[in-house]
Order: structure tokens, then C-alpha cells, then sequence
């Protein structure tokens, strides 16, 4: 295959992930939104608290795209910010009360959609594919950095 071929391949498999729909359209939050949840649990589980600028990197997404999903998920009392009690420049995004009921329910949805991705393309070819995936992130990753981006 030439150079621009795999150039084309690699922008045609960035922009079928960015498409793949694993939740119902009738899902209450966006795969966005279900991520930056997922965090806030993963900090809450651990006994700690999550800041903004932190969800930005662990999402990779810029602080002001965070800083106005938090507000709309506010707005929605799906999460709150809650002021540090040590610094008042800080404030914890944590989960309103009925948010965890609402993202348990959405990940009945997701299990469910996944494991008949899993009972069509088999367990086997999946692990495979995700070695390879995994090494050619890698790749990805690694020529960044000696290209200094």
C-alpha cells in the first residue's frame, strides 16, 4: 500500500471510532459526559475528590470544553462543584445524588451492546485486535515524541 493510502486509512479508522454508537439514542448522557462520570466515581472510589484541570488531561480535552460540560451537567443536576475547604481557588466536581443510578443504568446499556460486539467478532479476534491496536498507538506515540509534537 503507498504512503497516502495508510495516511487515508488512518483517518478513516479515527473518524469510525469517533462515529461508533454504543449507547442508545435515548441515552440520558453523551459518551463524553459518561466518561468525565466514570472519573469522577474512579477519584470517588479512591476516597478523593477531582478537579477540573485534571478530567480535562485524563479526557483529552482542553479545561474550558470541561469547564462547560460541567456547566451543562449542573444545570442538569448530574454533577456539582464544590469548593475546597483548604483553598478557595479550587473547587471538586462530584456527582449529584441520583447521577449514580443514571450511569449504572446507562452501563446495563453499554455491557449489553458489548458483549454481542464480543458474540459476533469473537473474544479471540477481539484480545488480538486490541494487542495490536495497543502496539500501534504505541508506534503512534513514540514517533510524537522523537518528532518532538
Amino acid at each position: 500500500m503507498e504512503l497516502n493510502a495508510y495516511l487515508v486509512k488512518f483517518l478513516e479508522i479515527g473518524r469510525a471510532l469517533e462515529e461508533l454508537k454504543m449507547f442508545p439514542a435515548a441515552s440520558k448522557l453523551s459518551p463524553t459526559e459518561f466518561r468525565l462520570i466514570r472519573e469522577i466515581i474512579v477519584e470517588k472510589e479512591r476516597g478523593r475528590s477531582i478537579i477540573s484541570s485534571e478530567l480535562a488531561r485524563r479526557l483529552g480535552i482542553t479545561r474550558s470544553a470541561v469547564s462547560q460540560l460541567v456547566s451543562k451537567l449542573e444545570e442538569r443536576d448530574i454533577v456539582k462543584r464544590v469548593a475546597s475547604p483548604t483553598d478557595r481557588k479550587i473547587a471538586y466536581v462530584q456527582l449529584s445524588d441520583r447521577t449514580l443510578a443514571l450511569f449504572e443504568e446507562q452501563c446495563v446499556g453499554a455491557n449489553e451492546f458489548t458483549e454481542r460486539v464480543i458474540a459476533k467478532y469473537g473474544e479471540a479476534r477481539l484480545n488480538a485486535f486490541l494487542e495490536e491496536y495497543n502496539a500501534l498507538v504505541q508506534s503512534f506515540r513514540e514517533t510524537r515524541k522523537e518528532m518532538g509534537k
